[in-house]
This record gives C-alpha cells, sequence and structure tokens, in this order.
C-alpha cells in the first residue's frame, strides 16, 4: 500500500511538473509575440476598435509651446483649415490654459480615441522626416552631375518612370533646376518631400517643395532590401539605407532606386518655411504625416513618443506630444505616423534611426 502511495505522489509530482513546463513554454510564446525592443507597449490590452475612447495617464505634453505655434500657422496660412477645426483647437487650448491632466480632455468637451495600431495592441508605426540640406550647383560639373528637376508641363502623355528619367528622358527639357553630387541625396529629398538647397555661393538657402510626382506606382526601398536579406527588417531606418548605399557602386545604387517607378519633382521657393501638404509651415516636433484616410489633415493627436539616444537606440524614455496632422507620404499608410524633426544634419540622424512604436490618441468631440 505504501508502494502504491509513493507511486501516485511520483505520478502526481510528474504531471505538476509537466504542467509548470508547458505553462512555461506558452508563457514564452506568447511573449515571443509582443516585442519590446522598438518601444513597443501592451498597456491597455487587446483594442477592439479603430479608435478606443481611452483616458490615458500620460505626462504633460513637452511640446506645448511648439504646438501653439503650429496652429498659429495653421491659422495665418490656412483660415479654412482652422476653421475646420477651431473648435478642437480652442478646446485644447482651454485644457492648456486650466492645466489639466491627459485623462482629462472630457472636461473640455474632448475625448481621447486610442488608435489600435498595426498590432491591435495600440502600437502605432513611428518614423521620423526631415527637411535635408543639399549641396548643389546650379550647372552640371565633373562632380555635381545629377539633376534636380521641376514638374514637366502637362501634356496628356504619361510621364517617364524613373529609370527612364536616370537614362536621359527628361534631358534637355529644361527642367533641371539644381545639380547635386549624390544621388542618394537626391533620392532622400524625393521621400523626405522637400529640402534646402546650398549652392555653396554665399547666396542663401532655397528651399525646394515638393512640386509633383510622375504617378508611377511607388515602391519601398527599404523593403526591398529586406527582401534581398541586405538589411534586417528589425535594423530598417534610413541610417541603415544610407550607410547600405555608401558600400555600393553607381549602377547597383541605381538597380536598386529603379525598381521605384516613382518620382519626385520640386519647386524653388525663396524665403520660404518648410511646409507640408496642407500648404501650412511645419513645426518641428509638433507635426505629422499621416495617412488622411484615418487622420485627416488638421487632426491633433497625442502621441506617447519612445527616445532614442545618440546612437539610435531606444532604452526606455519617453515623452508625450500634442502634434497636428499637416503632411502625407506615399509610404505613410494605415497605423503609421511620420513625425517631423526638422532642418539640417542633426534632426536627419535622429529620423534615420526612427522605426519605433508609440500609442496615440486622437482628440475629438
Amino acid at each position: 500500500m505504501k508502494q502504491n502511495i509513493r507511486y501516485y505522489c511520483f505520478y502526481f509530482l510528474c504531471i505538476l511538473c509537466a504542467l509548470f513546463i508547458l505553462f512555461f513554454l506558452i508563457t514564452i510564446l506568447k511573449n515571443s509575440n509582443k516585442p519590446t525592443n522598438q518601444g513597443q507597449q501592451y498597456k491597455d490590452g487587446q483594442l477592439s476598435l479603430p479608435l478606443n475612447i481611452n483616458y490615458p495617464r500620460l505626462n504633460t505634453p513637452i511640446n506645448i509651446s511648439d504646438y501653439i505655434i503650429q496652429v498659429e500657422k495653421i491659422k495665418s496660412s490656412s483660415p479654412a483649415l482652422y476653421r475646420k477645426n477651431e473648435h478642437i483647437y480652442k478646446a485644447i487650448n482651454e485644457w492648456i490654459n486650466h492645466s489639466l491632466k491627459t485623462d482629462e480632455f472630457y472636461k473640455v468637451g474632448l475625448n481621447s480615441y486610442e488608435m489600435v495600431g498595426q498590432d491591435g495592441y495600440g502600437n502605432v508605426h513611428l518614423t521620423g522626416y526631415y527637411t535635408p540640406i543639399i549641396k548643389a550647383r546650379h550647372q552640371p560639373t565633373a562632380e555635381f552631375k545629377y539633376p534636380i528637376y521641376k514638374m514637366p508641363t502637362s501634356s496628356g502623355e504619361q510621364l517617364p518612370n524613373r529609370e527612364q528619367i536616370y537614362n536621359g528622358a527628361l534631358a534637355g527639357k529644361d527642367l533641371e533646376i539644381a545639380y547635386s553630387n549624390s544621388l542618394m541625396d537626391n533620392f532622400i529629398m524625393e521621400v523626405q518631400g522637400s529640402a534646402y538647397i546650398d549652392f555653396e555661393d554665399g547666396s542663401p538657402l532655397v528651399f525646394f517643395c515638393y512640386g509633383g510626382k510622375n504617378n508611377h506606382s511607388y515602391s519601398s526601398i527599404g523593403r526591398l532590401l529586406v527582401e534581398q536579406g541586405e538589411i534586417t527588417k528589425e535594423n530598417m531606418s534610413i541610417q541603415s539605407i544610407k550607410d547600405w548605399a555608401e558600400n555600393q557602386k553607381e549602377e547597383q545604387l541605381k538597380s536598386l532606386l529603379i525598381q521605384n517607378r516613382s518620382f519626385v519633382f520640386f519647386e524653388p521657393q525663396y524665403n520660404a518655411e518648410v511646409i507640408g501638404a496642407a500648404e501650412v509651415p511645419l513645426v518641428a516636433n509638433a507635426s505629422v504625416a499621416s495617412d488622411k484616410s484615418i487622420i485627416p489633415i488638421g487632426a491633433v493627436v497625442l502621441v506617447d513618443v519612445p527616445l532614442l539616444d545618440d546612437d539610435g537606440q531606444y532604452r526606455g524614455r519617453r515623452e508625450t506630444r500634442l502634434m497636428v496632422a499637416l503632411d502625407v507620404g506615399g509610404a505613410i499608410k494605415g497605423q503609421h505616423f511620420d513625425l517631423y524633426l526638422g532642418v539640417g544634419d542633426k534632426p536627419g540622424k535622429l529620423a534615420g534611426y526612427y522605426n519605433h512604436y508609440g500609442r496615440a490618441w486622437v482628440l475629438k468631440p
């Protein structure tokens, strides 16, 4: 009898150990589907709707003064857009003036609607963009040989694709507005949508704003590099693309870029500010590019942003920002924000690293 009891006890302990191991493995597997290395969070659980009423407990936005300047630029540059959203802007001003918390927008007649994110847990994809400063010349030289084009006059015909343009399809048509010394700089300028041009002749920088595109299909060269095994998906960023390009010969670079048939043209503007698709000057860290089918132009969003160190690493620091959707982009689709970070090399380096996730709330009645 005692022997049977020992046997059953041993058998029972074996079952308990097996169940414990199984539970441990299931936990590991479950957590492996919830990565955190790019700033992902799962605080609010799985979300059921594209926009979910939620009262976030976040720190006070650090960029309130920039946000106020951004709204003033909307008011002066696009009165119609301001009037369309005036009730929201005024309510947020009241929220600011009363020093309310991030879970108290309801006190000024607004609700905070959390975006579902790319994974259903509220993790909105965040990238960064900036306005480059590109060195150029008015006429081609041996070094500055890559043309930047203005938009061709519409003739009703399909414009050439990128490969055809690289092969000279627009040559001799008086469309060249500058020549840079880097094919990759020109491409990054297209991705960012604008740039300041430094002719290095003592004259002021000239803002080259978006002037149109050839209406061919857009393909992400980042995705292509991942598919080709050149860059891992986790490490994909503008900076990693730049680093890859530096080690390639011109023909290899061209063979990649021509797979994106889309091509962007530019329009020189003197003494101009950086403007987005809404024709409103952009304020660094207070505006985003978004998919306007989800977040309409002029909408205000509260964004919980992961902060990156100088080496591009996320080490747990975050900040809250009030931002306005004032721009769009060919690659900005769905639950994705492109944060506008400013002008020049420092914002450019930071933008090059951003491929992270943050939570976001749309503020509206």
